[in-house]
Parts: structure tokens; C-alpha cells; sequence
């Protein structure tokens, strides 16, 4: 993906804005959080908070407009599921197991969500992981990982440093090339 931080940043921008902190004293959006929690990917289109994602999103992604749009729709519908940004580990290696504990996501599930294609199958497989995650994920990697999975080249590209991520073994990683969403 063409300019991976900025990209990041801007999904947490725009996930932070929906959030409620009473620290902050911002109230966020949380009928737009719950409906995007229930929605399915057209309803989550419909979304207004979808609609500024996808702008802020629109010149990192590739392909036609359409499915650019569809995909911010999945990167809403999923991240409305996260309540705390960890900005400590991507996504999968959260997933995988740490030192002797068991991991969050078992093996078979893993390769499941490896093996999904299509926003609408995305939607279904990464709201679940989510929430074995306790609801706490990188948003950002997240979000860059939903806006490649389903694209030619870097999808795969994403998918092999998930497995090298879950597997602890993120360091041994083959080189990312810098490819568009």
C-alpha cells in the first residue's frame, strides 16, 4: 500500500472520532458505532461515517471506484467491533500465541480467515476475530490489512505476513513491496 502511515492514520482519525472518551470529553458518535456493529456490508454503505472514511481513504486505494467504497464500507463495519486501539502488535501476531499461553485464535480458525475472499466473507470472518481480541486491535493494521486482502498481489503479500506474524515470526518475514490498495 502506497504511503501505509498515512493510511493508518487516517482510519484511526476516523475511528477515534466515533469513539466516546469521557477523558477527552468527547462524546463520539455511538449510534453510528451500534448500527455499524449490526449492519451488514449495504447497510454499513449507507453509513455517513462510511462515506468520510472513504474519503479520507480514497486516494490509497486501488481499483474502481465502486469497489474502493465497498471496501471502506468493510473497514467501517469491522472497526465499529474495536473499542481500544493497541498500537503495541499488528493484528495477527495478537492473535497468535505469546511464550507458553495458548492462542487467541486457534490454528484452524486462522487458516479460515487466511483462506477468506470477498468483502462480504471479510465482514463475516474478522468482526468474530475482533472479538476473540477482546475488542482491542491495532486499528491501523487493521485496517490496511482489510483494504489489501482482497486485491491481487498485495492481498497475498498481506495474507503471508499475517502467517509470519501469527507464527511470532514476523522478523523472517519476506520484504514488503510498496504496492496501492
Amino acid at each position: 500500500m502506497t504511503n501505509e502511515r498515512t493510511f493508518n492514520g487516517a482510519t484511526l482519525a476516523w475511528w477515534r472520532a466515533l469513539q466516546p472518551s469521557p477523558k477527552r470529553d468527547h462524546k463520539g458518535d455511538s449510534g453510528a458505532l451500534a448500527r455499524l456493529r449490526r449492519a451488514g456490508l449495504q447497510e454499513a454503505a449507507l453509513e455517513p461515517v462510511t462515506t468520510l472514511l472513504y474519503r479520507h481513504v480514497k486516494p490509497f486505494l486501488r481499483g474502481p471506484e465502486l469497489t474502493g467504497f465497498e471496501t471502506a464500507a468493510l473497514i467501517a463495519g469491522v472497526l465499529a467491533h474495536v473499542r481500544e486501539h493497541d498500537n503495541r502488535e499488528r493484528v495477527a501476531r495478537a492473535a497468535g500465541a505469546h511464550n507458553d499461553d495458548a492462542a487467541r485464535l486457534g490454528r484452524l480458525r486462522f487458516r479460515k480467515i487466511l483462506a477468506v475472499r470477498g468483502a462480504p466473507e471479510c465482514l463475516s470472518a474478522f468482526r468474530p476475530l475482533v472479538a476473540l481480541l477482546g475488542k482491542k486491535a491495532n486499528v491501523g493494521d487493521l485496517a490496511v490489512s482489510l483494504a489489501e486482502w482482497n486485491v491481487e498481489g498485495a492481498g497475498d503479500r498481506r495474507r503471508t505476513r499475517w502467517a509470519f506474524d501469527y507464527y511470532d515470526a514476523g522478523a523472517a518475514a519476506p520484504e514488503e513491496s510498496q504496492g496501492a490498495a
